[in-house]
């Protein structure tokens, strides 16, 4: 291929593989939906052997070089020494005794962070009791071929990292051939139980040394079809200017896709989906394993811009990863309440490791022994834990939307809920005699709106959390009741026509009662509109939160369409169409890499998961928007954009709809008894 000058690359999205052709020769190569295996299929016009080689640059142990501490869970303080330890490579040989697939699996070590975040964190006592998905954790693989022959190692350099390849050959010239590689990812007591289980795995492809072209057949079929219903279930399909930012939003959908049912969430720095970090950032040119904020670490801000929109794509099922992931820390976030201050309730971090304790570096390694145990010692996180709060609403709106069965997560929703109930009482009993205040309401201090406002007294984004999430799940009515008010404020907003007149006061959502400094630059006060949709188009005082939008200085000041920046969300749900046209236009632009969904690295790394998930939610919302039993159809989308969509409502709807120089041509909405919802808001 590096000399063919009919080289062609092609993405085929209704069949979801990657297609190359040149000089005669076609490559398919396709995953598996249902099971972990990687396919890669050969046709040649005339016979050629296959040379394949497997590259690996963790061959060798690598000392962790400065800076390059952000790809773990210990960040800007690795512990001295710290090493990337190297995999485990062998030939292994068939019955035959031919050298014709390759073992490759990385063990974690006996200790892990796992151990030290445990020890850092005071949490020894019931360390017991704890989940540990770390220990004896085995990944890695096996690259089989029928026809291939180990033909030896050779070593390179590729983007400014050497690595070992271990080279395969066919043993005679072919038309037609494939070869596979078939992963396993398992917690096991030794490196021998992994092997037998990774040995299992593997015979189903290729049962006693050979493959089964039958089984092959059958999941490659299985997989064809699950990627056109996925493209079926929902699209956005535009033209003019609108067509690129349709296209972006339909590729970043297939990279959400790719990792449908894996056991871990889709991270929102990349999901599954890295490339050589030289050409990101010149200044952290290290291994391709290496991207920024890495790790097991989880940060739920981000998270949840990943999710949020496949609700509205109908892609529920792949939500499941994401609420696995926080039900299976449910204990370790419990066991913090019980030993840190005595009560009930999981609390959840804003940066959790996937074992439910917050990363070392960002806890603090550095901090006074009278502090908190409970708390990060971070101005950025301390008291920042209502971001649960938004998976807990996604779980309840995968039971509005589908239908789904939610029950075994009620206990996450449950806890998550009596976290605040009891830590903020107690906080409030430790300062005075009284758990509430004077109008019975809890006094959420110290708190903290996103990542911005510190140290508040009624953080808006928190109270607008427990607000909707209590309302949505209707089992804890006392504590309702005991939610403050939404804060508001005025702002003094200058005429400017006039700017001679007085300014007047507008009325607006507050991001607290009050702060003790800025931080970071989030927009709280724009929360109650997304993702808690308090207010908004056809809700009541759709103008406060319009003020809020154009007035309040900060969110003026913080406004952007980068990276995980809300605007775009905002302006849509606000029904502010030339803002949302504006904003959609820069936020779902092509990407500055080959891949035009590779967006970043903003605030983040890339690809930025996060910036292309607030990009869909944004043009989601600019179609399709739900008050009450209301579906607005087009409630912020310019009326000159042709547009052809299907998303998905509450009550297991889909509406199907082209708009057409400005009027709705086709409209489809199922199931039937739902039409009479629908509101067209289309301005003639």
């Amino acid at each position: 291929f590096r000399e063919a000058k009919d080289f062609r690359q092609e993405l085929k999205l209704e069949e979801g593989c990657v297609e190359l052709k040149a000089g005669g020769t076609q490559i398919q190569l396709w995953v598996d939906v249902f099971h972990p295996v990687v396919h890669v299929e050969i046709t040649n016009a005339q016979p050629l052997q296959t040379e394949v080689a497997y590259e690996n640059w963790r061959y060798r142990e690598r000392p962790i070089r400065k800076g390059e501490g952000q790809q773990c869970s210990y960040k800007w303080a690795p512990p001295k020494g710290a090493v990337t330890r190297a995999d485990i490579v062998a030939p292994q040989s068939n019955a035959t005794g031919r050298k014709n697939r390759l073992l490759f699996y990385h063990r974690n070590p006996e200790q892990t962070v796992f151990d030290v975040a445990v020890a850092q964190q005071g949490m020894d006592e019931v360390k017991s009791q704890m989940m540990n998905p770390l220990k004896n954790l085995t990944f890695g693989g096996c690259l089989f071929g029928e026809h291939l022959e180990f033909a030896g190692t050779t070593d390179g350099v590729y983007a400014g990292t050497d690595y070992r390849a271990w080279n395969f050959r066919t043993s005679h010239a072919s038309r037609k051939e494939q070869f596979c590689i078939v992963l396993h990812t398992e917690q096991t007591e030794s490196a021998a139980q992994w092997e037998q289980s990774m040995q299992l795995a593997l015979e189903r492809i290729a049962p006693e040394g050979r493959k089964s072209a039958k089984t092959i057949a059958q999941d490659r079929e299985r997989t064809r079809e699950w990627w056109k219903a996925f493209w079926q279930r929902s699209f956005i399909v535009a033209e003019g200017e609108a067509q690129e930012i349709a296209r972006n939003y339909t590729l970043f959908r297939y990279l959400l896709g790719c990792n449908a049912y894996g056991s871990a969430p889709t991270k929102f720095n990349g999901g599954l989906f890295t490339f050589d970090p030289c050409h990101i950032d010149e200044k952290q040119s290290f291994t391709p394993d290496y991207r920024k904020w890495g790790g097991g670490t989880m940060t739920a801000q981000n998270q949840r811009l990943v999710y949020w929109p496949m609700l509205k794509s109908g892609d529920c099922d792949m939500m499941l990863p994401q609420f696995d992931f926080y039900n299976r820390m449910l204990k370790n976030a419990e066991l913090r309440s019980r030993v840190y201050w005595q009560h009930e309730g999981a609390c959840f971090s804003e940066q959790t490791e996937n074992f439910g304790l917050p990363n070392p570096a960002e806890y603090g390694f550095k901090r006074p022994q009278w502090f908190d145990k409970g708390m990060e010692y971070n101005a950025w996180l301390e008291y920042e834990w209502d971001t649960v709060l938004e998976f807990c609403q996604m779980i309840l709106e995968t039971k509005n939307y589908a239908d789904a069965d939610i029950t075994p997560y009620l206990s996450l929703i449950e806890s998550s809920l009596t976290f605040f109930d009891e830590h903020y009482r107690m906080l409030a009993s430790r300062r005075g005699r009284k758990a509430l205040d004077g109008n019975g309401h809890l006094i959420l201090f110290p708190g903290s709106a996103c990542e911005t406002y510190k140290m508040t007294n009624n953080a808006v984004s928190t109270i607008a959390a427990l607000r909707t999430v209590l309302q949505t799940y209707g089992k804890k009515e006392e504590m309702l009741k005991t939610i403050p008010p939404i804060p508001l404020r005025y702002i003094e907003v200058k005429d400017s026509l006039n700017p001679a007149s007085a300014p007047k006061l507008k009325q607006t959502i507050a991001p607290a009662v009050s702060w003790e400094r800025i931080n970071n630059v989030e927009t709280p006060q724009l929360y109650p509109v997304f993702p808690w949709r308090i207010y908004g188009v056809g809700k009541a005082n759709l103008e406060m939160a319009r003020y809020t939008y154009y007035y309040d200085p900060e969110a003026v000041k913080f406004r952007s369409h980068i990276g995980w920046k809300q605007d775009n969300i905002w302006a849509a749900c606000l029904g502010l169409t030339e803002e949302a046209k504006r904003l959609a236009l820069a936020k779902l632009a092509d990407g500055s890499h080959r891949f035009p969904a590779f967006w970043g690295p903003g605030y983040d790394w890339t690809p930025d998961h996060n910036w292309g998930g607030s990009g869909m939610i944004g043009l989601q919302e600019m179609l399709l928007q739900t008050n009450g039993e209301q579906i607005l159809l087009f409630p912020a989308w310019p009326k000159e954009w042709n547009v052809h969509f299907k998303l998905h409502a509450p009550g297991k709807t889909t509406v199907e709809a082209t708009l057409k120089d400005g009027e709705v041509k086709e409209l489809k909405v199922s199931p039937e008894s739902r039409k009479k919802d629908i509101v067209i808001m289309i301005k003639k």
